[in-house]
């Protein structure tokens, strides 16, 4: 545990200290990306969360609420599914994110409305088909 500051040392002296400690011990030692500039997309302009952005990606979090995550979620898996390989794959993923939509659709919404309706399978077989026929 973490020791509290002692009362009558200023603040500043006494996280110096914790600082200075920590550092005699070895414990700033070996850290991932030591002596490295810090990553910066150049095209960006600074954002002070980057950090959290990229822990959160690389965490697989996301900020979007439930319903906006499916909605994009959806939009995805039918791109990926008219470019799928075979009619069984798009049958595949579009029955998967049906599930997912109707599931979704009987449920409160935690957030905004989901605003997508279950695909037509038949529908989506039948523009990927087209797809397939114009290569």
């Amino acid at each position: 545990m973490t020791e509290r500051k002692p009362p009558g040392v200023g603040f500043e002296s006494w996280v110096d200290k914790q600082i200075r400690d920590a550092e005699r011990r070895g414990e700033f030692e070996r850290l991932p990306g030591v002596g490295e500039p810090l990553p910066r997309d150049i095209e960006s302009t600074y954002d002070e969360l980057w950090w959290v952005k990229r822990k959160m990606a690389r965490e697989g979090f996301s900020v979007l609420p439930p319903t906006l995550a499916l909605r994009k979620e959806a939009e995805d898996a039918l791109e990926a599914a008219l470019a799928a390989p075979s009619e069984r794959i798009v049958r595949k993923i579009i029955g998967e994110i049906n599930d997912k939509v109707r599931e979704m659709m009987f449920k409160p919404p935690p957030g905004p409305p989901l605003g997508k309706k279950p695909y037509d399978v038949e529908d989506v077989v039948r523009q990927w088909r087209e797809r397939r026929a114009e290569h």
